[in-house]
């Protein structure tokens, strides 16, 4: 029996499954994140070794006839390290929004909003083609933490510790943000965080960090961290607006549907607050990207 490997890599976890012909899931292998942006080139093609040494482990003798990487970063790093691997197959390296892209509308036409440490929007104009992945996919956004991705893990934090800041420095209304930054960098006063969080050795997922408790104190009620997230989540929505009106012309909003992928957005109270301002109609995407990677696994043709 022959089998395909898809790995499924972002900023915060590798992920690996091996599937046989029939599209079932015979092993799986999970690693930390391999972005090249926040772990080097070298640290990222490490970690991407790593875990294919460890899902192949799971099945030596399996006979491999391609592997699909859906990774996060630069396009052409991993088009260079997919060459560079051997024993695999045929090696196909595709952009980490096609899983997503995928689960949301199951190979057809339709568009995807995600975020999670970063965010992109992804479209499909037309049926997936078996052996061009690619064919009829569109790609907006996903430009990283150092230029924003609206929407993200990071772009909350860092707009919620903006706030929060400005709160501790006495120009803005106290709100629950600024007690929240003290206890998640265990400072007290601006000028200490804002150091500490500007220190040569200080990363993006220390922002990113900062996130889940801004979310949750959002879906309490508290009015500064709702519009922190819902400006930065509405960001993403209007670029997913601009996407369709482009790719889609003439529909109207019932004719498009865009799925909501993530924690952050599928969150009720943020789809909510999304759904009247959306120019299409709004769902939860409720396949995993795993799921997603698993579908265009079981319909590739590596050729």
């Amino acid at each position: 029996m022959t089998y395909r490997i898809g790995v499924d890599g972002g900023g915060t976890k590798t992920a690996c499954i091996l599937v046989d012909a029939a599209g079932a899931i015979a092993a799986r292998r999970l690693a930390p994140g391999s972005n090249p942006s926040l772990e080097g080139a070298e640290g990222a093609r490490r970690i991407l070794a790593g875990a294919l040494e460890g899902l192949s482990a799971q099945l030596p003798a399996a006979n491999i006839s391609g592997t699909l990487l859906c990774m996060a970063g630069a396009p052409e790093f991993w088009r260079e390290t997919a060459a560079g691997l051997k024993g695999l197959g045929r090696v196909v390296a595709v952009p980490d929004s096609l899983p997503v892209l995928e689960a949301g509308t199951a190979g057809g036409p339709g568009l995807v909003l995600h975020a999670g440490t970063g965010s992109f929007v992804a479209a499909r104009t037309a049926a997936g083609n078996a052996s061009d992945l690619l064919a009829g996919a569109h790609y907006a956004g996903g430009l990283g933490w150092r230029l924003g991705d609206p929407g993200s893990g990071y772009d909350i934090g860092r707009r919620a510790i903006a706030r929060a800041l400005l709160e501790l420095q006495g120009w803005a209304e106290p709100s629950p943000l600024g007690p929240l930054l003290r206890a998640h960098t265990g400072l007290a006063e601006a000028d200490p965080i804002t150091r500490h969080l500007y220190r040569e050795s200080a990363s993006a997922s220390e922002i990113t960090g900062f996130a889940p408790a801004v979310l949750r104190i959002a879906a309490e009620g508290d009015p500064a961290a709702r519009r922190v997230v819902l400006d930065s989540a509405g960001e993403l929505l209007e670029l997913g607006g601009a996407m369709a009106a482009r790719l889609f012309p003439g529909a109207g909003a019932g004719a498009i549907r865009a799925g909501l992928s993530g924690k952050i957005l599928t969150h009720p109270f943020v789809l909510e607050a999304l759904a009247p301002r959306a120019p299409f109609a709004l769902f939860p995407v409720v396949d995993s990207p795993e799921e997603g990677l698993r579908l265009l696994l079981a319909r590739w043709v590596p050729g």
